[in-house]
């Protein structure tokens, strides 16, 4: 359980950079390996595709595709962490997931200004946590309203 002003977050790698996510923000995790993705046509290049959980139809985000960074190959380390924004469920592709981690409050800082120069309005913030910094995530702001609407049309095959 949480202490007073600590935070739970699950972190995970995109590159050598290890990222957080609200806990309370995730729904499941699953394993790319044992799910079938299938690819949607005509849409945004980081949309990897949708993927059916236990009848659900979820779209998934590829984060590296979607934060400019170069694609690898899926193994089996990918993950998919399914998160719940606007009480829509969407999946967020990413290498590895590494743990729940606890995070005081006061060891959060905003992201430096050369951070929130490069387009970066989805870094909440940056937490130290025992010798490692995490990139902690705002998963409402990754997509743009038009681009959550998108998603949410290729969910609806629309």
């Amino acid at each position: 359980m949480s202490g007073y002003g600590q935070t739970q977050f699950i972190t995970f790698q995109l590159a050598e950079e290890l990222y957080g996510i609200d806990i309370l923000k995730v729904e499941e995790i699953q394993r790319m390996k044992e799910i079938s993705l299938t690819r949607v046509p005509q849409v945004e290049d980081f949309i990897e595709g949708i993927v059916n959980l236990r009848g659900n139809v979820i779209p998934v985000v590829d984060l590296r595709n979607r934060f400019g960074l170069e694609d690898k190959e899926i193994d089996k380390q990918t993950r998919i962490i399914v998160v719940n924004i606007k009480d829509r469920s969407l999946g967020f592709l990413v290498d590895r997931v590494n743990e729940v981690i606890d995070v005081d409050q006061e060891a959060i800082d905003d992201p430096p200004e050369e951070i929130s120069r490069i387009d970066a309005f989805f870094i909440q913030g940056i937490a130290r946590h025992e010798e490692e910094l995490v990139i902690i995530l705002e998963i409402e702001s990754i997509l743009s309203s038009y681009e959550q609407e998108e998603v949410v049309e290729v969910a609806a095959g629309e």
